[in-house]
This record gives structure tokens, sequence and C-alpha cells, in this order.
């Protein structure tokens, strides 16, 4: 019988294999391999009992059986009886045999079967194929196929029938017609060649060693012969890749003399198969092989081949090679092997063959023979060692080959050359110095459009070969050991030429690698030895050369830091004495340098701490001759770096330092000398690095460089040029000019750096005069104007370091500057000469800066020249057109766009730093009234950019004159109005910047009153202090916040202002009234205006004409404090008059315009007023019906809800009044009746729709654009109560409301309870005490006519039960109380909404419900037990709520009662609402906690009831219902008596962990047949039940459940089971539609057979 059911379970899935889907193929697969583990005779012979009866199964179905097979027969063939075997390799070959026709996957399928067998029963295997393997006749294809895998799989079984096999086969190989028999012979031929090979390679282990080569040799040339000369010369690829395939390993076992004849034959056939390219690989492969076989007899026939197989070879790896193309890369290495294997017998021959190759001019002729060379110097290094001189000889046209791919090609070369000690030899120079060249490769590329990826056909950059280059230099100089004394310290020639400036990074490592090597290995104190003709770069050449390199120092990888490294390195070699200097310096600035990035660390502050280490460097040498030779080397070095000006530039300045260090006068002379005959004047950078270097010269050598300056004028070198350029006129002027820009700027520079106590004694005589001189062209004796544009810059400059220097000299204060005033004026002409429509040169900056560095210096400035000078420049800055207007200006001579408005932000700040100059000379009142005479018409300006440069300019000075102000006694600032005046408008201009610079002007000048009125400086008001707060406000153009803004500074200004300037203040104030920008008038009128409050008692009867007046003015009227004035009439008239002007306001049309509103918030500034007006309209809004019931046609018989009139009106005019943040007060004071009002005002209007009147009016005032906000009934009420709630001091609770949505759910009609909720919840959080009242106003709606009031009110109760709040106001009885009453109400959400507030006890006052347990017991089982309850709602409620209150009632109450409530959930447990499955499975998991005791076995029960529903739900559709699951497994566990069960549920079943199901079921179904297996019946019919579940995933894991349970049941226990009930449900189940389900099916259909 079990026999049986191991077999029909076979059968069964054997049956379901014409399954369509592949996954459950796979599983049928696994489940028959799984079968065969248990019992593999058992399945292997069902498989062949269901094949031989089922003839015409298909062959796809027959293929996964014949793999379930093969999989049995791999995995038990130790285990397989003889009988078995014979009956599965009989059937395995019948398979394969039995068409004709090729069906390569079945036939595949049952071949694979008998290689299976064949490992170990060679000889059956044999003995049945060997029947079908007849003389004289074709075999099967897959006959001959099994021989050669055969032959593979088991060498030592499957050799000694070789001899015969091939004694049969080769009379059928002339037979054989058809090209895939011929394939097939072909791959049988190579297996059993490589298979004889690898026998008599492992002889000692052969079970007949007697086998030798010669045995087989005779057949393989037979068969060779066919293969050579008849089937390789086929059409067909396939036939005569296999024919080149065999010819590899058969040459191998040829007899040697048969080998040595066919070789002429041979590799010219071959090599005649390179014509396809797709063919290549293979013929590439045999013919390694074949040249190996020939290379081992020593023939002497190859010889001959050779020179044709060079060629052939050659062009293979000079083939274009694709290295996304995996097969081209295999050819190109067996090419490769090929000239390895010709390396080791034809050295000569080969490299006779390949050097003169390198001479061609072919790109990839050259890039292939380097390639072969690389290969052969590696591969066959002892043939190659005495060729080293020839093939280095032969290098000279590759090294200067431009082609990047050559380049690349001899970099890799030179590696392999450096490992075998090429580079030792002579020649061995040139490729080091090829090396370094490609190191100086351009580092950055463009971007590459992308390509192919391929070695050949790839665009190599500069950028990729200098990669290569580079990290090919630092391996060979790191760890190629025999390379040092190659490259040391030869690689330091490398460090001087300008043209290798990109290779010093990778130069400067491996030259510190090879030093710190050196120094390890001999002495620390090493230096470089300088024989004679050594070309060794000298010591001040390095020092030159390294110390301008690393003044770029983020430029080149690293090179700044590279370069300093190294100079450390040599600190013997440059000098003796720099070893504790430089030990101490460079090491800090190396860190300084890394410690920073090109943001932070300035180029300048990196060039002052380089040029401090040479002053230091030259201190520490002391020795004059070595400092003459650096300069001298400097000099020489300067021409080298004309194509890189910054470090020229800085080389100057190296020269200048140098120069000043060193005493030799007559050096220094010849040196300037040469300088300024040398220099290009028409590059910007040299002519200010040369003025540099004078200038750092003078700081030694004052008067000798001014000297020379002069003597250099005079000299007929300079007049030569002169007269030079005046050859070619259109030259003439503009070289002329750069000469001289250059000498005027040498002048300034010398004056920055002369000595202080020297400077004023030559600035007259010596600076001053030659700089005019230059500057001043003469014409018949007439001063003629420059044009040229450097001239003016370098004049402008000069003037600027020459006031400098004199600040800075020791005795400036008794200086008079003679000449000030003809500056001062040539710097006016300049910004005069700027036009005004456009900003295309820095002049007019550099001009001012110039005029403030004049004006500090004596003598001063008349009133006049001042007020010019002002004037001047006021007038050529603050009208120029904006920024992003000048950005569009274009024309030479002018900037790039980019560049003009950082142009602008200069020349602006440099007219700041002017003004500041001329003001700081007269610090007091007059001083500042006089600045802002100038600056008044530019603040008033009708142009907005001209009225915001003025007001920024006169915030700059204000700020300027309150930092420096220094008050020693107290005076009256007498124009502090007046000032005040000016500015205050100005906080609401038209432009944030003219309002923010305003506020800082006002601020400025109350504090310079304070001052002035004897404050200290550093006194803080804080009334001041808020102005600075308000600039934040000022940058947003609202009118209100400009208004409010405005109003806060008019309060700040009359609490600050001196009584005796209001009268001041108030006339300019209103003259301000006619500003040309509106914002500035209203402002100014808000300033002025603060009075207005008086009579208005007898006007009673006429308030409705007012009131209708004032709307209507409202409407015609824009300006904002005509608005403001209405509000305040309106605000007057309710003080006086409420009833009358609520009632009138109450009759303006719905929905309310702007002006109503307006109108509306005036009444809620006062609190007395506003609680009466309040309760007025609180009266409207509970007085009347909220909506009327109307008939609608478009609904039958159905009816539709109208909101009436007044109500609505009072709704919105307290949404207004409410709204304003004054109404707090009054609100606070009837919090509970506006509360409970507008919650039952949102209640009934839930719904309902306007009147149709009403309707059109919003439409038509919805295309007006004039309401507020939509009139829609509930809407308007929701808003009112979140008003009420923001301005009631409750404004958390709104904001918690908003959090949740709770505002949009009180909308709702669906959700509507749940918005009560949210706001019930926010209440009792935030709003505690406010409650009680609350409470008690509301309570009595409970009984309310209108079903929308009990259900909100419920809802509301419901909620405040949940909290704690309610039982701290001694609430909770009368609340609980009420919703027990509830629980008979006719409405079902009610009785829905009283158990869920009873259920809420549980988190609100839990120690209460132990003391009512009964009653709300009583309460929920009544829930549960609602007849008219169509939809569980209420039955969903209690059982939500009982879970919620169990843990906290008396065990006692609930035992009572424990089974029923198990009994009456258990049918949820599967409904189809996922909300009752989950809450009925929590709440099945809370009354686990009371089954202890007398209910524990009964319960017990109830959970292995459950326990397959609960497991199988793990796999619910949905997560709610999961972690469901997942609590009641982790409650069940301790109540299970099952210790490993229970740590299960309690490890993996967490809540927001995955979980692996298939793991965990396992594991589970394993406890449970270790611990109950008694329970087995039961389980698997509960899961029977479920395998016609509607949800796919149970389905699914149904079968699973099974699957395991049979899995870890013993034998005993499994006779529990039907199993032929269970196999007929399963095979109904194999049909399921869903594929994971029969998957499964399939996974336990396998796993039965361990109770079968």
């Amino acid at each position: 019988m079990s026999e049986s059911r191991v077999k029909r379970l076979a059968m069964t899935l054997m049956d379901a294999t014409t399954d369509k889907d592949p996954l459950v193929h796979e599983q049928i697969f696994s489940a028959l391999c799984y079968l065969g583990g248990v019992e593999p005779e058992e399945i292997l012979n069902a498989c062949e009992e269901y094949l031989r009866q089922h003839d015409k199964l298909a062959y796809p179905h027959r293929i996964i059986i014949l793999r379930a097979m093969e999989a049995v027969v791999r995995s038990n063939l130790a285990q397989l009886d003889k009988s078995t075997a014979k009956i599965v390799i009989f059937l395995a070959s019948n398979e394969m045999t039995k068409s004709k026709e090729v069906i390569l996957e079945w036939q595949q399928a049952a071949s694979n079967v008998l290689v299976a067998v064949g490992r170990r029963f060679i000889n059956k295997v044999m003995e049945e194929v060997l029947t079908k393997f007849q003389p004289g006749i074709v075999p099967h294809y897959f006959i001959v196929q099994t021989f050669a895998n055969l032959s593979m799989t088991n060498v030592f079984g499957m050799v000694p029938f070789l001899n015969s096999i091939l004694g049969t086969m080769l009379p059928m190989l002339g037979m054989a017609k058809q090209d895939n028999m011929r394939t097939v012979f072909c791959y049988a031929l190579q297996n059993f060649s490589e298979s004889i090979q690898e026998y008599m390679a492992n002889l000692d282990q052969a079970p007949d060693p007697t086998v030798r080569r010669d045995t087989f040799s005779n057949d393989i040339f037979s068969a060779y012969e066919v293969l050579f000369n008849s089937w390789l010369q086929s059409r067909e690829t396939k036939l005569r890749l296999a024919v080149v395939e065999a010819l590899g390993p058969m040459s191998h076992l040829l007899p040697s003399e048969k080998l040595e004849e066919q070789l002429p034959r041979l590799v010219p056939g071959i090599l005649s198969l390179y014509r396809k390219p797709a063919e290549a690989y293979y013929v590439s492969k045999s013919l390694c092989q074949i040249l190996e076989a020939a290379v081992n007899i020593g023939s002497r026939t190859l010889d001959t081949q050779l020179e044709a197989l060079l060629n052939a070879l050659q062009l293979q790896i000079c083939s274009p090679l694709d290295s996304s193309t995996p097969v081209q890369l295999k050819n190109h290495n067996e090419v490769l092997r090929c000239f390895t294997v010709l390396a080791s017998s034809f050295p000569d021959r080969l490299l006779g063959f390949l050097l003169p190759k390198l001479d061609s001019g072919n790109e990839r002729m050259r890039v292939g023979t380097l390639t072969i060379l690389r290969q052969i110097i590696n591969s066959a290094s002892s043939q190659m060692e005495v060729k080293k001189p020839f093939i280095l000889s032969s290098m000279k046209l590759p090294l200067q080959d431009n082609s990047n791919k050559v380049k690349r090609a001899v970099v890799q070369l030179i590696s392999a050359m450096a490992h075998h000690g090429y580079l030792e030899q002579p020649g061995g120079e040139a490729l080091i110095e090829f090396l370094v060249r490609q190191c100086a490769l351009p580092v950055d590329q463009p971007p590459q459009l992308p390509r192919r990826h391929s070695l050949e056909t790839e665009d190599l950059t500069d950028g990729h070969v200098r990669d290569i280059s580079v990290n090919t230099l630092f391996l060979i100089s790191t760890t190629v050991d025999r390379m040092a004394d190659v490259l040391w310290p030869y690689l330091l020639e490398f460090v001087i030429p300008i043209h290798l400036s990109n290779a010093l990074t990778p130069l400067c490592k491996s030259l510190i690698f090879l030093a710190a090597q050196r120094q390890e290995k001999e002495e620390p104190d090493f230096q470089l030895l300088y024989e004679a003709g050594a070309t060794l770069p000298t010591p001040h050449a390095l020092l030159a050369r390294l110390l301008v390199v690393s003044s770029q120092p983020y430029v080149g990888e690293g090179r700044a830091a590279a370069v300093l490294r190294l100079l450390n390195v040599l600190h013997l070699s440059v000098h003796k004495a720099l070893g504790p200097l430089w030990d101490q310096q460079i090491p800090a600035l190396v860190e300084h340098l890394e410690a920073n990035t090109k943001a932070s660390l300035t180029q300048k502050e990196w060039e002052d701490q380089l040029l401090k280490f040479l002053r230091q460097t030259l201190a520490a040498i002391s020795d004059t001759p070595w400092t003459s030779q650096l300069i001298l080397e400097m000099g020489r070095q300067l021409s080298s770096y004309n194509g890189s000006p910054l470090e020229k530039n800085f080389l100057y300045k190296c020269i200048g330092t140098a120069l000043a260090a060193c005493p030799n006068k007559d050096l220094l002379r010849k040196q300037l000398q040469e300088l300024l005959e040398t220099a290009r004047y028409q590059e910007e950078a040299e002519r200010e690095g040369l003025a540099s270097c004078l200038g750092l010269c003078a700081v030694s050598h004052l008067d000798e460089t001014l000297a020379k300056l002069e003597e250099f004028v005079k000299s007929d070198v300079f007049k030569k040029s002169a007269g030079l350029f005046s050859i070619f006129k259109d030259r003439s002027d503009n070289e002329v000019e750069k000469v001289k820009s250059t000498l005027i700027l040498c002048y300034g520079f010398v004056a920055k750096h002369a000595p202080k106590e020297l400077v004023l004694a030559r600035i007259d005589a010596d600076i001053l005069r030659n700089i005019f001189l230059y500057f001043n062209t003469k014409v018949l004796g007439i001063k003629v104007e420059t044009k040229d544009l450097m001239l003016k810059l370098c004049l402008v400059r000069s003037i600027c370091l020459i006031c400098q220097a004199i600040c800075n000299s020791t005795q400036s204060g008794d200086f008079t500057f003679s000449r000030k005033t003809e500056l001062v004026s040539q710097m006016m002409d300049f910004i005069k000469a700027e036009p005004l429509d456009s900003l295309r040169t820095p002049i007019r900056q550099k001009a001012m800066t110039a005029c403030m560095f004049l004006v500090v210096l004596e003598p001063p400035l008349s009133e006049a020249e001042k007020a010019d000078l002002v004037e001047t420049c006021l007038g050529s800055v603050l009208p120029l057109p904006p920024p992003e207007a000048l950005k569009e200006k274009d024309g030479p001579p002018g900037l790039e766009a980019e560049q003009k408005e950082p142009l602008w932000c200069h020349t602006l700040c440099a007219l700041k730093d002017l003004l500041k100059s001329i003001l700081h000379r007269h610090m007091t009142p007059h001083g500042l009234q006089t600045m802002f005479e100038h600056l008044s018409p530019w603040i008033k300006s009708t142009k907005e950019h001209e009225r915001e440069r003025g007001v920024e300019v006169s915030a700059a000075v204000l700020e300027f004159y309150r930092e420096k102000l220094n008050v020693n006694t107290v005076v009256p600032f007498y124009n502090v109005g007046l000032l005040t005046a000016l500015f205050a408008p100005r906080c609401t201009d038209s432009l944030a910047g003219t309002r923010q610079h305003a506020v800082d002007c006002v601020y400025s000048l109350l504090y310079i009153q304070l001052y002035y009125e004897g404050f200290a400086r550093d006194h803080k008001d804080e009334p001041l202090e808020k102005l600075k707060a308000l600039k934040t406000g000022l940058r947003d153009p609202d009118v209100n916040t400009l208004f409010q803004a405005c109003c806060n500074i008019a309060k700040v200004i009359a609490k600050r202002l001196p009584p005796d300037q209001l009268l001041s203040l108030l006339l300019s104030m209103l003259e301000g009234l006619a500003d040309p920008d509106k914002n500035c008038s209203r402002a100014a009128t808000v300033v002025v205006n603060s009075l207005l409050k008086e009579r208005g008692a007898v006007l009673l009867e006429k308030v409705p004409e007012i009131l209708a007046l004032v709307h209507s003015k409202l409407q015609e009227v824009e300006e904002e404090a005509v608005r403001k004035a209405a509000q305040q009439t309106v605000h007057i008239l309710a003080t006086q008059h409420k009833a009358a002007v609520v009632s009138s306001l109450l009759g303006n049309p719905l929905p309310l315009d702007s002006c109503s509103s307006l109108m509306w918030r005036a009444l809620a500034s006062e609190p007395p007023l506003a609680t009466q007006v309040l309760e007025l309209l609180l009266e409207k809004v509970n007085r009347d019906v909220p909506y009327k019931e109307n008939k609608s046609f478009l609904r039958g018989s159905g009816s539709e809800r109208v909101a009436t009139f007044f109500p609505l009106a009072a709704t919105c005019a307290l949404h207004e009044i409410m709204s304003v943040p004054e109404c707090g007060q009054a609100i606070v004071g009837l919090y509970a009746e506006l509360f409970v009002s507008l919650l039952l005002r949102v209640s009934c209007t839930v719904g309902v729709h306007l009147p149709k009147n009403m309707q059109s009016k919003e439409r038509k005032s919805a295309g007006r654009g004039k309401p507020l906000w939509p009139l829609d009934p509930c809407s308007s009420a929701v808003e009112t109560l979140k008003a009420m709630l923001t301005q009631g001091g409750s404004e958390e609770v709104a904001k918690a409301v908003s959090a949740s949505g709770g505002w949009e759910s009180l909308r709702s009609v669906e959700r509507h309870h749940d918005g009560v909720a949210v706001l019930a919840s926010a209440m009792a959080k935030h709003a505690g005490p406010k409650l009680p009242l609350i409470v008690k106003t509301l309570s009595p709606m409970l009984n309310s006519i209108y079903d929308s009031q009990r259900l909100t009110t419920t809802a509301f109760f419901a909620e405040l039960l949940s909290s704690n709040v309610v039982n701290d106001l001694v609430l909770l009885a009368s609340v609980m109380d009420s919703m027990t009453a509830r629980q008979r109400d006719p409405c079902t959400s009610v009785r829905m909404l009283a158990l869920r507030g009873l259920g809420n006890m549980a988190s609100g006052s839990p120690e209460k419900v132990r003391r009512h347990g009964a009653q709300l017991l009583a309460s929920m089982m009544n829930g549960l037990d609602d007849k008219d309850d169509p939809h569980s709602l209420v039955a969903l409620e209690a059982m939500g709520g009982l879970a919620k209150i169990l843990g906290f009632l008396e065990e006692r109450d609930v035992r009572s009662m424990l089974l029923h409530i198990a009994i009456r959930i258990r049918p949820f447990f599967d409904s189809e609402k996922h909300e009752l499955r989950r809450s009925s499975i929590l709440l099945f998991g809370h009354l686990t906690k009371f089954s202890a005791g007398s209910c524990e076995e009964a319960f017990f029960e109830q959970i292995l009831n459950g326990l397959v529903t609960l497991l199988l739900h793990l796999q619910d559709p949905k997560p709610e219902v999961v972690k469901a699951c997942k609590f009641a497994l982790r409650q069940c566990g301790p109540s299970m008596g099952c210790a490993v069960l229970c740590d299960m549920f309690q490890n993996h079943l967490h809540e927001d962990r995955s979980l692996h199901y298939g793991e965990f079921m396992n594991d589970v179904c394993k406890h449970l047949m270790q611990y109950y297996p008694d329970t087995l019946s039961r389980l698997v019919a509960t899961n029977l039940f479920y395998f016609k579940s509607n949800w796919p995933d149970i389905r699914a894991a149904a079968p699973l459940f099974v699957g395991f349970l049979v899995l870890h049941v013993d034998r005993e226990h499994s006779q529990q089971l039907d199993l032929d009930e269970l196999i007929a449900a399963l095979t109904v189940l194999l049909k399921d539609p869903v594929t994971a389900v029969r998957v499964k099916v399939a996974e336990t259909l396998g796993r039965l057979v361990r109770i079968v």
C-alpha cells in the first residue's frame, strides 16, 4: 500500500507536467527530486513506468521527468541498485533514440541520464549504448554525443573502451553525410583526445597503467585525415569550427613522424581559416595546441612555416579588438600564447620578424608589434636576455610616434622592460624620458562623446595616456628594486624644463620615494654628486624652479605640496645650512596648504608665505655669491615662463625678494637694467610682476631702484623702443603707453615697499615728478589728455599706493602733500570723463578710491572743493542704469556681462568709502547736514533706482557717523527732525531695498540723538532695537505689513524724538504728502494722523444710512488710509449704537464682500464692545431653525435641506469678528456658549445647501472676485469655529485638529463623527478646564429632535471618555450614563458611537472600568448581539471596545462570558470585511489573558480551533489583519503549553518586521507535530477548508501548511490522515488558476512521500 501511494504521488505530479507555467514545472521537478531523495528506486521506477505507459506524452513534458531522473541518479548514485540502473539505462537509451530526428532538449535530457548513471555503471551503460552503435550503420546523433560526454565525466572508465569505439567509428566517418553528424563526430574525437591525454597524464592513478599513446595514434591519424582533408573544407561554419577544435587536441596524439609529415599542410590549412573573423578564436586555440605539439617533438618542418605563421599571427594581433566581445579577447590571448610558444624555439627568427615592423608607419602594425614584444619579454625572458640591445635600439621610431594608441603600447612595453632589466641598458634613458614626457601631457580633457567600449576603436585622449604613464612611472619607481639606481638622480633632469610641468607631481612623488629609499640604504645626510659633464640641474636652478611651481597651490593634482616635499628631501643638496630651517618650515607650509582649499586660501596669502620662506632661506644661507648665483638663475628662467603669466609674475617677486637680500650693488643694477630691457610690457601680468619686483627690491635698495628707473627712461634703450614703435604708427602710441604704464606702476610699488622712514622724502621729487612726467604728454608744449585706459588705471593705482605709503610712514602727521589738490582734480577729471549711460571700466571705482586716500592727507580740501568732489562722484555713480540694464550694454572697451555686476558693487562701495572719508573730518551735525544737502535730491528722486542708491549710501554714511561719533560735551542735534522726516516716509518705498535702508537711517539718527543727549556708546535702547527686527518684514511689499511697520516706526520716533524737534518733523512730514511714491505719501499720513474720537450719541436713527454710505465709499476708495478711517467710523458708531449697527450690518447681502467684512471687523477691537456684539449674534444663530426641507424634483420624492438666511448671516459675521486678534478676550468670556452653538451649527449644516437665490449671487460675486471665501453653510460654520478657537486662547486645539485633518472630516457627511472625535480629543488635551461648562451646555442635545445633533453630541462625549480629563473634572459618571442610555437610540451610528465611548474608558479612566465592569460587559455583549445591525458596524465597535477594556476588568466577570465571546466572534475571522477580521482576531488575542484556571482546557480547544486560521491569515492580503494575527499568536503562545512555540511566536512575530513565511511555518509545524501530534487530522482538515478560500495567498498557504505538517509528523501519528482524501484534494487544487497555488501544491505532493 505504501509503495502504491508513493507511486500515486509521483504519478499525480507527472500528470501535472502538462501545466503551462514554467514555475509549476520547476516545482514539479523539485517535488519529484524530493520524492526521489527519500525513495530513489521507487521514483525512478515510477518515472520509467509513466514514460513507458504514456508513450504519446509530448516531449516538453517528458523532459521534466527525465531531468528529475537525472537529478535523482546524481544524488543517489552510490545507493542505486544494479537492476534499477539497468531499467533507467534502458529507458534513457530508448528515450534518446526513439526519434530518428534530432530533438535537442528531449534527447539531451535522456543523454544526461545515461551520463549520470555512467559515472558508476559505465559498463552497463556501454553495454546498452553499444548495441545501438553497430559497424556499418551511422549511429544516432546522441549516441555519439553520449560517448563524448562519458569520456569527459568518467575518464578512467571510458578510455579502455575508446580503442574499440574508434575502430567502429572510423568507417562511419565516411558514411556521415549530414553536417550535424559530422559535427558530433568531431566533438567526440575532441573529447576522446582530451580524455586520453588526461588518462596518460595520470597513469599512476589509472586502472590500466599499460595503456600507451601509441594505442590510439593510428586511429586518431585516420580520423585526422578525414577531418582535415574532407570536412575542413565544408561551407557549414558549425562543422568547420568543430573540426578546428578537434584538430588541436588530436595533434598531440598523432604519431610524431605523421605530425612532422602533416605540418606543411596542416599549418597553412589552419591559417587559411583566419579569413573569417568570427572563427578566429577557435582557429587560434587549435593552432596554439598544434604548435605546442610540434615544438614538443622538436619539429624541423615548423621552421619552414615560420614566416607564414608570423605574418598571419601578426595580422590577428593588429586587427581591431572590441573589448566588449569576450570571444575577441580570448582570441587575442590565444594568439599571444602562440607567440610565446614560438619565442621559446625561434627567438632570433621571431625578433628578426618583429623589430623591422616597428619602423612601419602603420598605427595598428606598430601597436600590435609592441604588444607582442611585451608578451615575449614577459613570458620568454630567458630567451630574450641576450637580445636586449637589439630590442632597445629598435625603439627609436615608436618613441617619436604621435599616436596615443602607440604611446600607450610603448608605456606598457616600458613597464615590462623595467621588470626585466632593459632600462638599465644603454638606450634605456630614452625610454624613461619618453615616459616622463607622457606624464606631462595635458591633465584636463574636454568631455568625449560616448563611444563603443573597445580597446582599439576608442578615442584615446592625452589624459588617458597620461594616467597610464603616471601609474607606470610610480610603479617602476616603487616596486622594481633594480630601477632605483637607474631613476635616481636621473629623474631630476626632468624637473627644470617648463614643458614638463604637468609631469612634476608624479616626478616628485617618485623622487621622494627614491630619496627616502636612498637614505635608508646609505647615510641620512646624502647629497647629489655633481660629476664632470653631469647634466643634473644646479641647486640654484632646483630652488628657483620648485619655488615658482609651488606658487600655484591647487594646480596639477597637488603639485605644490609635492614639490615642497621634494625640496625638503633635497635640502642638503641645495645648501648644507638649510636643514634646520627647512625641516621646520616646509612641513608647516605643506600642512597649511592641505588644511585649506582653493576657496579658503587666497593666492596672495600663499605667495606671501612663500616669499617669507625665501627670505628666511636666503638669511639662513647668508652667502652673497650663492644668492647672486640664485638671482642670475632666476633671471635665466624668466623667459621660460612666457606662456605661464601667473608663475612668471611670482618669479618676478622672487627676484625682487632675492635682490633685496643681496648686498651686491653691481649685480643689483645690472639685473634691474636687464629686467627693464627684456620685460614684455604688452602683458598685464608682466607689468604687475615687474612692478612688484622693483617694489620688493626697494625694501633694501630704495635709492638704487629709483636711480635705475630714472636712468632707464633716459637711456638709449627706452628712446630706441619709442623710436622703434613710431615706425609702426598704429602701434606706436599703444606700445609706448604700456611702457609708461609699467613705469608709473613701478613707482607706486616702490613707494609701497620703501622703508617707512625714507619714503616721505622721495614722494615729491623722485616719485610723483617722474609719474607725472610719464603720464602727461605734450605736443608743441600743450598738455594732451591721454586716452589709454591702462595708463589711467596704473596712475590711479600708484596714487593709492603712494597715499597708503604716506599714511603708514612714521612722520605722516607732519607731512603736507603739496600736490594733493592737483591729484584730486586729476581723479575728478577721470570720473567726469566716464559716460553716464554705461559702466564699462573700473576707472570710476579706482579714482574714487584714490580720492578716499587723498582726502585724509594734509592740507584739507576747501568746502567748495569738497562739495565739487561729492557732487561729481554722486552725479557719476547714482544715475547709472540698474545693474541688469548694464548687463545688456556691450561694446568695447567693455567687460564681460558676468563681470559687470561685481564692478557695480565695487563702484558703489568706493563711493560710500569716499563719503565716509570726507565726513570723518567733519563729525558734526553741520557736517552731516552738509552731506545730506548733496544726497537729498537723490533720496527724493522720481526714479526708483536713484532713490534706492541714495538711501543706501545715506545708511552707510549714517552708520559710519554713529560708529565713529565721540561726544565730549552734550550738544543739541538740531537737525534730527529734518533728517528723520527725510527717511521715515521711505520706509514704505516701492523698493524693498530702499525700505530697509530707510529703517537703518532712522535707527542711526535716533541713536546719534541719544549719544548727543549723553548716553554711553554701548547703550542699547529697547524701542530702537526693535527697528532692526522690522527690517525683515519690510521685504514683503504687502500694504498692511508696511502700514504696521510704519506705525511701529512712528511710535519709536515719537518716543525718542526731542520735544523741540516735533514741529519740524510734522512740518516736514506734511510736505511728504506730495512724495512721488504713493506708498511714501501714505506713510506720511500714518505718522502725522493719530487723532480723532468725538460725538455721535445722537445719531441712532441715522446709523443704517451712515453705514450704507460708508459701505458705498469703501467700494470706491482704494487708499488704505481712507479704509482704515472708515473702519474707525464704524467702531465709533458701534460703541454708541451696537444693536442698530448689528441689525443693519446683518441686512447686507451674502456672501459678504470685502467692504462688509471690513466693517464687521471694526467691531472687534475693544473687548467690552466685542462681547456685546457676540451675544447679539449668538441669539440670531440659535433663534431660527438651521435649515428647511425642500422638495427636490431631481430626487423624485426625496428632499434637500436648505439653509435659512439669518443664522447663516450671523455665522458669517461671527467669523469676521472672531478673526480679529483683539476679539480674544470677548471670546474667552463666552467660550462655552460660542463653542456649543458653533459645533451644533456645524452639525446642522453638514450636507445643507444654499437657497437658490443665494447660489446665483455667490456665482456672480465669484465672477467679480469679491467674496473672501465660498459661502457654503457647513464650511462657513467650520471656519467660524476654527476662528473662535484660535482667537479664544485655544490655538493649539485648532492646530491639532488641522494636523489630524479634522476640519475636512467635520464637513464630510460620512466622516463628520470622526472630525468631532478629533475636535473632542484636542479639547481634552489642550482646553480641559473649558469642558465642564461645555458638557453641561451640550448634554441636553442628546435628546435633540435632530439626528445630526445627537450624533455630534454622542461622538464628542465618546471621545471625551478616552481622556483622563473627564475623570479629573468629575464628569465621568454623567457622560458614561449618557452613553449607556444611547444604546437604545434609533440611529445605528449613535449606538455605535455610544459603544465606542464606553470602550474609550479603558484609556481615559482605566481605574473606573473595574468598578463598572459588569455594566460595560453587558453593554458590549448587547452590541455583539445587536439585531438591527445589517453591516455589523455595532458588532465591530463592540469587539473593539471589548479589546480595550478587557485588561481592566475583574477576571471573574470575564470568565463567566469568555467562551460565549470566543464562540461569538469566531465567524468574523474569515469575514469578507478586513475590519471585522482584524477586530475579531485582536479580541481573541486579548481573551487569552483570561484563559487560566477553570477555563484553561475549554479555551485551549478554542485556540486549536482558531490556530490554522490565525497562521494562514499571516498571508492575509491586508497588512492590518496580518498584524492582528501576529498579536493574537503571541498572546496564544503561553496558553499552548509549548515553550518552544511560545518563544517562536514572541521572537518572530514582531508587527513591524517582515516574516519569512515558509521558514516560519516549517518550524511551527515541526513543533506542533513534536508536542501535539494527535492534532494532525484536525489541522489538516481545517486546512482543507481553506483550499477553497477566496484569497489566492491563503489558498497557497494552506497546502504549504499541510506539506510542512507531513514533513515533520512521525510514521505512527500519520495514520490519522485519510491520505486518499488529502491526495484527491491536492490533485484538484493542482488545477488552480493561480500559479503560486499550483507551485505550493506540487511542493506538498513531493513531501507526502514521508508518510505514504
